[in-house]
């Protein structure tokens, strides 16, 4: 079976054979591939009136556990974006109902973001929707073919995930 990567690599290969194209047919596919995974991503989302910032702060604060809060800071690392913009998305889940503030009882000065019971709720059918999403793009693998493409996409991503800073 062709995809769009084969014939982009071949027409590379035909217009520019002294260079190695190889890289493409990984990478063109994965990059591709987040781009469908982003439109299945947003539809999810936005059957539950969600955008994908939204999601990522709520299901972080989800996957904290009871009693489903987690300091700004905390937030900022796991959604990696800057102090600036978590204030803002915070502001705007809280004027939503999704999360509210509490005082920090070990920090007299800082705050804690936690989930309300419509915000837990919100995230929870989201992600249920995100699953049939990504389940269905996966169909076409079987298990053992899934747990060896997660490996691989490991092997690529770790050293990444584990810069320093």
């Amino acid at each position: 079976m062709e995809d769009e990567v084969d014939r982009l690599v071949a027409a590379w290969r035909r217009e520019r054979p002294d260079l190695d194209v190889e890289p493409l047919e990984v990478l063109s596919r994965v990059s591709r591939l987040a781009r469908h995974l982003d439109r299945a991503r947003r539809l999810a989302f936005s059957e539950h009136n969600l955008e994908p910032w939204e999601f990522d702060v709520l299901t972080a604060l989800r996957r904290a556990g009871t009693p489903y809060q987690l300091s700004p800071g905390q937030l900022l690392t796991q959604t990696l974006v800057t102090s600036g913009t978590m204030t803002n998305r915070i502001d705007r889940l809280a004027k939503k109902g999704l999360v509210e503030r509490l005082p920090d009882p070990s920090d007299r000065r800082g705050v804690l973001v936690r989930l309300t019971d419509e915000g837990r709720d919100r995230a929870d059918q989201a992600l249920a929707g995100l699953l049939d999403q990504e389940r269905a793009i996966l169909a076409e693998l079987s298990r053992a073919q899934r747990g060896e493409l997660a490996a691989l996409l490991r092997q690529l991503t770790a050293p990444f995930d584990n810069i320093p800073g």
